[in-house]
């Protein structure tokens, strides 16, 4: 269906919880069929990446259109990070232009616990901060008839763990995430993760419903997406593609209808600016992406020829940087550990099944360059194969480059948190593990 767009559409921000790209219209047997509509009616991204495979700071690129270390939003809300100037967020620029924006659901870049946190963000209206309510508070506020333009974010807690354990989903005929070897423990966490997923689509499918019986579908961009891959280990966390590749999907107007599929490389720091173009506003000047607007038009076959993405804190400080060409991934690590970080793996039959075979006595690379045109899967660490030296120097220097042009704290050494937040210790064995006081986490 193709929809024409009012010069201020409304704009409905629709994120999950660690779901990648593991929803059916990227091929996946999950049934998700909201999401599969969604994207037959709108425009899917094959090939769009986050700037960080953890969840506040992959949401804080997003919305302010920057790398997270320039957003200051080097680790999780919920542990006490948040980002240095709330008034980067989309929400400002938006409201500069007569908007109203509202929350259902999770934010995630300031701390629950602080008193009016969504407020502090910005948000004119807090429909519900609690992700149980998400789908309900957006869908009263869509049928409320709400004055336009608006942004409504509705931030779903699906497809985080803990995973339900009863469901209807038969783990025999249930396919292990790429990375992971096909298990019985591997298939019954999947198949749990499967049974999250309909929820997720489920409650999205009442949120778009909600907008078509509204009347207010015809004027209303859709962008959904999630914040980074999903939570099992070697993905989430993790700088390879399966934890910095997810679903992007915007539906609404000319340009994002008719089913398209998009092919060439995004990031989610391309979004901002995208709306910017999309509503004819100016630019800030701190967004660090590009409008993919000239790709959509057909006027270019790409706008960016890489990527970039970061870990400093997750649940542990486990610094690290990658870039990402059309063909190569080159990640670096900064600290000299000999074995994983296991409290930046959330617990699960993976975690335990790979566990039990050895995964903790396996050092994490240095360096690793991986050439994913004929890897795609980013196993054959080609570090050390002369054969790609050029390769690997042309994405030392776009790594060192990036980080240079954004100030990136790393350079200087290790990065400290902030004085009110909490962490567990890289050797911990698990992210419910005690935390410890505010310090830089042990790189030795």
């Amino acid at each position: 269906m193709q929809y024409t767009i009012l010069p201020r559409p409304n704009i409905v921000y629709i994120h999950s919880h660690d779901t990648g790209r593991y929803i059916s219209p990227y091929g996946h047997a999950i049934p998700t069929p909201n999401l599969q509509r969604l994207a037959e009616q709108g425009a899917l991204f094959r090939r769009a990446y986050c700037a960080a495979p953890t969840c506040s700071p992959s949401r804080a690129a997003l919305l302010t259109g920057q790398s997270p270390h320039s957003a200051g939003m080097l680790g999780l809300a919920n542990r006490g990070f948040r980002p240095r100037d709330f008034r980067q967020h989309i929400i400002h620029t938006l409201q500069a232009s007569g908007y109203t924006a509202a929350l259902a659901g999770i934010q995630h870049l300031n701390p629950a616990w602080r008193a009016n946190a969504a407020s502090e963000v910005g948000y004119d209206r807090v429909l519900s901060d609690q992700y149980s309510q998400a789908h309900t508070a957006a869908v009263d506020f869509l049928n409320s008839q709400p004055a336009e333009p608006f942004w409504l974010t509705v931030g779903f807690f699906e497809t985080h763990r803990e995973f339900p354990l009863e469901n209807d989903i038969d783990p025999a005929y249930v396919l292990p995430p790429t990375p992971l070897p096909d298990r019985p423990a591997v298939r019954q966490d999947m198949a749990n993760f499967i049974a999250m997923a309909q929820t997720l689509d489920e409650k999205i499918g009442q949120v778009l419903g909600a907008l078509d019986e509204s009347g207010l579908r015809e004027n209303t961009l859709v962008i959904y997406t999630t914040d980074h891959g999903l939570a099992f280990p070697g993905m989430k966390c993790n700088l390879t593609d399966h934890g910095i590749g997810v679903a992007l999907i915007i539906q609404g107007a000319g340009l994002f209808a008719g089913g398209r599929v998009v092919d060439a490389m995004v990031s989610h720091i391309d979004i901002f600016p995208t709306i910017c173009d999309l509503l004819d506003i100016e630019a800030p000047g701190w967004l660090q992406g590009a409008s993919m607007l000239p790709l959509l038009r057909g006027e270019v076959d790409s706008i960016r020829d890489e990527i970039f993405a970061e870990v400093s804190y997750h649940a542990a400080y486990e610094p690290k940087r990658a870039v990402r060409s059309a063909r190569y991934k080159y990640i670096r690590r900064y600290d000299k550990r000999q074995t994983p970080v296991l409290s930046n793996i959330d617990d699960g039959f993976t975690k335990s099944e790979l566990l039990a075979a050895g995964f903790n006595e396996r050092p994490p690379a240095p360096e690793q360059l991986y050439d994913t045109w004929l890897d795609p899967v980013e196993r054959d660490n080609l570090i050390d194969n002369a054969a790609y030296a050029s390769a690997l120097a042309d994405m030392r220097a776009r790594l060192d480059r990036w980080m240079r042009e954004t100030d990136d704290p790393l350079l200087q050494g290790d990065v400290p948190a902030p004085p009110d937040s909490f962490v567990n210790s890289p050797e911990a064995a698990s992210p419910n593990e005690s935390t410890q006081p505010t310090q830089t986490g042990n790189t030795s």
